[in-house]
């Protein structure tokens, strides 16, 4: 059985651009979740700074994830994400996960 893939990614808004971010990534948690290899894929927003986001995904497996992001709207978010926040995506493997 292959282990699930979790992707955290934190972006922060680029000045005056937080709505913006917030409408883009909804658009993209819709697509998204409609994959069929995709379990999460969360938004949440810093209570301490609210144009930093963080993006909260589940894959079933790496090739759900390589799934992912062969699609449009991934291509699309790749694309025109740098002009609206600065990201760190970070993946990670389960070690201890019930």
């Amino acid at each position: 059985m292959s282990a699930h893939v979790k992707i955290v990614g934190i972006l922060t808004a680029r000045p005056g651009k937080a709505s913006e971010l917030g409408a883009f990534l909804s658009a993209m948690r819709v697509r998204s979740r409609a994959e069929s290899g995709n379990l999460r894929w969360d938004i949440w927003r810093d209570k301490a700074n609210p144009d930093r986001f963080v993006l909260d995904e589940l894959y079933v497996d790496e090739a759900a994830v390589a799934a992912h992001r062969d699609t449009a709207h991934f291509k699309d978010y790749a694309a025109g994400i740098g002009d609206l926040a600065d990201r760190t995506p970070i993946t990670l493997d389960p070690v201890e996960v019930d």
